[in-house]
């Protein structure tokens, strides 16, 4: 496992090649993926354990991707302690009592590893079919689990969770600290069952500005990823539309920054301090074009990406839904030819 080319680039260590994995490649653009979820909800899957563990490896065995990511949803934790939600088809999370107010916050009990046995049973069974191939397991960053539960639902602007932020720093904090022990306490179940790496996605903190998430977000952030350095596996930050924020990103302590599209591999270099490798960042959408434009967009990624200490090759964000899984293998394989090192 520690000549893994994945886990080598996360510790900024020489590689035979770039390694690869795709945000979301579990699942929504693979015809056995839909097949398997037909009439099954959300929330049942990730919730069962044998539909966890063959979600998980289909894109390992169809892609030959240097590390799988655990299937679940960032709002399992908190379906696991007992918040009323449900992920809707062509919504996303929606919960039924938004928290508003500090009594809102008793719902948010610590969340312990009884509360998610199949997450265990799962990430082990995944870990000895796996092999060599590292897990990623992942949790959702207490900012992006705020807007959900303070919004009930997706929100473009989070409006209300910014105006909490704003408004309240006290009601604020009291709930990011409650989520933040939730998140720790959630990854730690999924490294003591096997994961060789954890993702924190923070997809919503992009509409945050800088000196609002050194304020507001960065503290709870930066607890979760010292909480976890003991348990020494590599650890990955990555948020949306968060080009203004990656230098304070890398200061929260992950030892690989991930990178949008928006933001050019060489700039990131710039813009996230010393010691840190990075992820990224092909524009999803560039999948849909013709092959010698995915080519070349790739080759670029993969260019400005040896300028950082360790590259991580992946998408900006995740698979879109109506992605060519061919697309996705051939990319892989381009990805591994062209940086393949003498």
């Amino acid at each position: 496992m520690e000549a893994s080319p994945f886990l080598l680039a996360c510790r900024r260590k020489p590689v035979p090649h770039t390694p690869v994995w795709y945000m979301r490649q579990a699942g929504r653009s693979l015809p056995e993926y839909l097949k398997l979820r037909e009439g099954v909800p959300m929330m049942e899957a990730c919730a069962r354990p044998d539909m966890i563990v063959e979600i998980t490896m289909q894109p390992v065995r169809r892609y030959g991707v240097d590390a799988a990511i655990f299937f679940s949803d960032i709002v399992v934790p908190l379906k696991a302690i007992g918040v009323d939600l449900d992920i809707k088809p062509g919504v996303g999370p929606v919960i039924a009592d938004p928290v508003r107010d500090r009594a809102g916050l008793g719902v948010l009990r610590p969340l312990t590893p009884d509360d998610v046995p199949y997450v265990t049973e799962a990430a082990r069974a995944l870990t000895g079919e796996l092999g060599a191939t590292p897990l990623i397991g992942f949790a959702g960053a207490p900012f992006t689990l705020a807007s959900y539960l303070i919004e009930g639902g997706p929100s473009k602007n989070q409006d209300r969770t910014k105006a909490m932020m704003y408004g309240d720093p006290e009601l604020w904090d009291a709930l990011m600290e409650r989520l933040t022990d939730i998140t720790i306490a959630y990854l730690e179940v999924q490294i003591a069952a096997g994961a060789s790496a954890v993702q924190l996605f923070d997809s919503w903190v992009g509409a945050v500005a800088p000196q609002d998430y050194r304020a507001s977000v960065l503290p709870h952030t930066r607890r979760i990823f010292e909480a976890i350095a003991p348990l020494g596996v590599p650890r990955i930050h990555f948020g949306v539309g968060t080009g203004e924020l990656l230098g304070l990103m890398g200061e929260a302590g992950a030892d690989v920054v991930g990178v949008d599209w928006r933001v050019p591999l060489d700039e990131a270099v710039r813009r996230v301090e010393p010691g840190k490798a990075l992820q990224g960042n092909l524009d999803p959408a560039v999948l849909f074009a013709p092959w010698e434009v995915v080519e070349r967009r790739a080759r670029d990624v993969l260019d400005r990406g040896r300028t950082a200490e360790g590259h991580v090759f992946n998408l900006g964000h995740g698979v879109l839904p109506s992605t060519d899984p061919d697309v996705l293998a051939r990319l892989t394989d381009l990805v591994h030819e062209a940086s393949a090192r003498g």
